[in-house]
This record gives structure tokens, C-alpha cells and sequence, in this order.
């Protein structure tokens, strides 16, 4: 019975948990969600080995992948390698062109690699990359939303995210993006489905918005 459902498969941003997702709620009548979570990379790993390491946890046929952020970028690499029923990018981006021009800037100097990744410890400056906010009035929400602080692995994902080369995407994508995005402002972004007010968080405040809306999206 539940292969008939629709199976969808929820990925995180950059740094957080699967627990981002904790007040999404679809129709058990007609979904079942999954989350997946970060893994730290071996050194080196492209993002496409990666991608081919994560779907290995892809259990269903034709799902539905829905990626937050970085992981948009991810479950983009996914889709290449097996076959989906819809890609769902939040907060995400689509093809190079729409990275903000800090982040092409970043990828021809380098300057990325400067960035003080060690500090991975602190929450507010890993909320700041994460996230594009400050946050401190919300210091312990987002200690247990960002719970992947190793060092090899935000180096590895600021690297993977500035590097990332896509000009064409699936016909099947779908993508959400708030008109108040911090880290990949909608004025470069095209073909989205704009949210009001939506932050680079929106999945965590607006999860209303994302209740009401995702079951037609997903169907459409």
C-alpha cells in the first residue's frame, strides 16, 4: 500500500540536521516523507560522488526529492543519476548564473578559503554562512538545527557551493524562493515560485505556507 503513496525525501542546508523539516506535514493518506541527513566527505569528494554515495539511501522509485539551500544543489546531482517524479529546490539555486556575485567573485580568487571555518564552534558565525542571518535572538534554535560543525565538511561545502557548474536543470523541478532570501537574493533567480516575506530560513518559520502549498506542488 504505501508504494502507492507518493515518497518524498526531505534534504537540509548547509550544516543542518534533518529536524529543519520537523514541522512539515503532508497528507499521510497520500505521502511518505523521509529525511536525509549530511554524511562528512571523504577528502577530495566531488560532489557527484557524493551524490552517488547519498542515493544509495533513495529506497523508492520515482520519488519526490525536496532540498533546502545547499541541498537543493544536492538532490539536484541526485536526480541526475536515477529517475524522479519531481525536484523540489527551497531557498536554493538552479544554474551558476543565479550564485549572488560574491560567491563567482569567491570562486576566481579564492577568497573562500579564507573564510575562518574553524570557528566552526561558534553558532552565531556558522548561522551567518548558513543561514545569511543573524541569530542571536535565536541562538538555541539553530544549535540544535545546525549540528554538523566538522570543519572538513563546511570547508568541503563552501568549496562544492562556489564551484558548482549547472546551466540547464530537469524539466521536473520546481523551485520555491522568499523574496527576502539573504545568502542567494531573488534578484538573480528566475522561475521560481516567490514567497512573500520568505527568509533563506523559510523552511523552519514559514512551515505553514509550505503545508498549505507543497501537497499541489508535488501533485501538479
Amino acid at each position: 500500500m504505501s508504494q502507492e503513496k507518493i515518497q518524498v525525501y526531505f534534504m537540509p542546508g548547509m550544516a543542518a540536521n534533518s529536524t529543519i523539516f520537523e514541522n512539515i506535514r503532508l497528507p499521510e493518506t497520500e505521502f511518505e516523507t523521509h529525511r536525509l541527513d549530511w554524511f562528512v566527505p571523504e577528502k577530495d569528494m566531488s560532489l557527484v560522488a557524493y551524490a552517488e554515495k547519498m542515493v544509495k539511501k533513495i529506497k523508492h522509485d520515482h520519488p519526490v526529492l525536496i532540498g533546502v539551500s545547499f541541498g537543493g544543489m544536492l538532490v539536484q546531482e541526485m536526480a541526475k543519476l536515477i529517475d524522479t517524479k519531481k525536484v523540489i529546490l527551497v531557498s536554493s539555486v538552479k544554474r551558476t548564473e543565479e550564485l549572488p556575485k560574491r560567491m563567482l567573485f569567491a570562486k576566481y580568487t579564492k577568497v573562500h578559503k579564507l573564510l575562518p571555518t574553524g570557528l566552526v564552534n561558534n553558532v552565531e558565525l556558522l548561522a551567518k554562512y548558513a543561514f545569511g542571518e543573524a541569530v542571536h535572538k535565536r541562538l538555541e534554535l539553530y544549535e540544535k538545527y545546525l549540528s554538523i560543525r566538522d570543519k572538513q565538511y563546511i570547508d568541503w561545502s563552501i568549496d562544492q557551493i562556489v564551484n558548482w557548474k549547472q546551466v540547464q536543470y530537469p524539466k521536473n523541478l520546481v523551485h520555491i524562493h522568499g523574496d527576502k532570501d539573504a545568502v542567494f537574493p531573488i534578484v538573480h533567480i528566475k522561475d521560481c515560485i516567490p514567497v512573500k516575506n520568505g527568509t533563506h530560513t523559510m523552511i523552519i518559520h514559514r512551515a505553514r505556507w509550505f503545508n498549505e502549498h507543497l501537497p499541489t506542488i508535488i501533485k501538479e
